[in-house]
């Protein structure tokens, strides 16, 4: 039994709150039961260096957590003077999870930046920020159609991420922290709505596990992925 009493196979109660942020051109305030992430998408123009006379736009991403978004206060990393490895860690994961799936040659050198901000932390933070971050960005390149910059959303299909671990030997779908902590082994899976994976980390916390048991915790997250979709494009038409 999961300390939360769902089915192996069971997300968690997922909200996708739209229009959260009145200055940004796309927010969404992603509820993952109770972890909550604040994914807004700002609209620059210009582009880093490296793309300038290239006619190409870029996604990139930031990540980080309030000082009490956990049980105990942590301090902000701006006042530690770097960021952590596991922040870079995330927000490289976010940023490459949203370009797998946009056209970067269909809205001229501009820049669009996710924050992804955690407001309150039971795992899976870094999941419901690239489903959060999916919406924000629908948001903003509709935002950029209405203004005449583009004719289409240059957004392939929706992309999601969810988490999958062996609990107390079981394969179950989306962790809370409970879960997460004695997990013997865990996996982010970040794929598309047709099923085609962008990215995967998998973990062995405790003994290697078998690719029986990764073909479970795969399927699981395929099922995850394909109802976290149907939420996207929900919470995009009653935008």
């Amino acid at each position: 039994m999961r300390p939360s009493g769902r089915s192996a196979d069971q997300l968690r109660d997922i909200v996708l709150e739209t229009n959260v942020n009145k200055y940004a051109e796309g927010s969404c305030l992603a509820r993952f039961g109770d972890t909550h992430v604040l994914c807004t998408a700002s609209v620059d123009p210009g582009v880093p260096g490296w793309l300038r006379n290239s006619g190409r736009g870029w996604v990139t991403a930031e990540y980080g957590m309030l000082p009490r978004a956990t049980d105990g206060r942590t301090d902000r990393e701006a006042a530690r003077g770097r960021q952590t490895g596991r922040t870079q860690e995330i927000q490289r994961l976010i940023g490459r999870s949203l370009r797998a799936v946009t056209d970067l040659t269909a809205f001229g050198e501009r820049q669009i930046r996710l924050d992804c901000d955690v407001l309150q932390a039971d795992g899976g933070t870094r999941t419901a920020a690239i489903t959060g971050a999916y919406v924000a960005l629908h948001m903003a390149f509709d935002h950029m159609r209405r203004l005449g910059i583009m004719t289409d959303i240059p957004l392939s299909e929706e992309v999601a991420a969810v988490s999958c671990g062996l609990y107390r030997g079981d394969a179950i779908l989306d962790l809370e922290y409970s879960e997460d902590s004695e997990a013997g082994a865990d996996a982010n899976f970040v794929m598309t709505t047709s099923g085609r994976i962008v990215e995967v980390q998998a973990t062995a916390e405790d003994v290697p596990f078998s690719r029986e048991q990764f073909d479970h915790l795969l399927g699981l997250a395929e099922a995850g992925i394909k109802q976290l979709t149907e939420v996207q494009r929900a919470a995009l038409k009653t935008e």
